[in-house]
């Protein structure tokens, strides 16, 4: 019954007390062996241990540096009013998006209206002036033709005449001007984007040309990162992405389009502008922004990234299992790290191209143990932006 032979026993003569006595022995012992039959029989039949690999991949190494910044629009605008006055209304709030004409604020547009009125009156006087002038000019021209009056005459009238045109052209600009002004009283976006700043309040007092709205144009994102001198020549020439603080799972390839031609004078650094490729919306203004710039070391040094799920230390050093050739067992190997990111760790020696590795349960892994592939992912792929920086 249990696959093994028990011994034999040879049982007293029925009903005598050392035969019973000797039944319930035999009973026990039987009952004994049979359990550890069964133990043995499920240790021989133990289940191999699932493991989840992926293969090894070695990549060029890199090194790299990375500037803390924040994410802004390329073109921003400070918008104030052409007129000096006083606040009446504030028609946005920070964070709104705004259309190209919409209004964002007004003045009190009292004074300039009647500005606009007055002069509006001095043109109808100089419109009048001129209908005088043009008449009498006529009528001089006329004497003088027939005689009755000097050539001097004549052009006094014609001077009048010149210099009621010229009151009038005058009206007509300051009515031009005035209007303008009238205009200017509402102050207007000029371009779609978002209000990022509102320094001012209803009923302020404010100077023509003050900031009064800042506005962030809609379309490309920029990240703003100071450089400090030493890494001037290299981050010309570096591959650059940029990654957000909010979701580090991201990252968005970026462009150097500019940098500043002098140093901060307090930090001695330089102010560098990148041009974000393909912004979507989770690219805010305003949010923290990694820029990662990667330079190739040309050294022909390899590297192999690794989930940091995959490494064990436990006390003998860092090291990984490996899956053998036969994939019935695996094999602890040392490795020497690099350095650790997020979550990945790039290993620089004891990984060879193609070998599997295991990458979930590593600690309850047992070498003696059968083991059996439930998952193989590919492997890796090194991220440039991620490899350590070179000081």
């Amino acid at each position: 019954m249990y696959g093994k032979s028990c011994p034999a026993f040879r049982p007293a003569s029925p009903g005598s007390r050392a035969g019973l006595r000797t039944v319930a022995v035999a009973a026990l012992v039987a009952a004994g062996l049979g359990l550890a039959g069964c133990k043995k029989e499920e240790q021989a039949a133990e289940a191999p241990q699932p493991v989840r690999v992926m293969p090894v991949k070695t990549e060029a190494m890199t090194r790299s540096a990375t500037y803390v910044g924040t994410v802004r629009a390329r073109y921003e605008s400070d918008l104030g009013f052409r007129v000096g006055g006083k606040i009446t209304e504030r028609l946005v709030n920070i964070g709104d998006a705004v259309a190209a004409g919409q209004p964002l604020a007004r003045l009190d547009a009292t004074d300039l209206a009647l500005t606009r009125e007055a002069n509006e009156a001095e043109l109808a006087a100089a419109r009048s002036s001129l209908a005088q002038a043009q008449a009498a000019e006529r009528r001089g021209r006329d004497l003088m033709e027939r005689g009755h009056v000097s050539a001097a005459v004549y052009d006094q009238r014609k001077a009048a005449l010149d210099e009621a045109q010229g009151r009038l052209d005058r009206a007509e600009r300051n009515l031009a001007i005035s209007r303008n002004q009238a205009a200017y009283a509402t102050l207007a976006a000029d371009n779609a984007g978002i209000v990022t700043a509102l320094p001012v309040e209803v009923g302020q007092v404010v100077a023509a040309g003050q900031l009064v709205v800042r506005l962030a144009r809609d379309g490309e994102r920029e990240a703003v990162v100071a450089i400090p001198e030493a890494r001037l020549a290299d981050i010309r020439s570096a591959r650059s992405e940029v990654e957000l603080w909010a979701d580090a799972r991201r990252r968005y390839a970026a462009r150097l389009r500019e940098i500043s031609p002098q140093a901060d004078t307090a930090t001695r650094t330089y102010l560098a502008r990148f041009a974000i490729d393909s912004p979507d919306s989770a690219v805010g203004l305003g949010m923290t922004a990694t820029v990662i710039a990667s330079f190739g070391t040309g050294a022909g040094a390899e590297v192999v990234r690794v989930p940091s799920t995959a490494l064990i230390n436990d006390g003998r050093g860092p090291a990984v299992w490996v899956v053998d050739a036969e994939a019935k067992r695996v094999q602890r190997r040392p490795v020497e790290f690099l350095s650790f990111g997020q979550h990945d760790v790039l290993v620089t020696r004891g990984l060879s191209n193609g070998e599997r590795l295991v990458t979930l349960g590593v600690h309850v892994l047992d070498e003696r143990r059968a083991i059996r592939v439930v998952e193989e992912r590919p492997p890796v792929k090194l991220a440039a932006d991620q490899a350590p920086a070179a000081n």
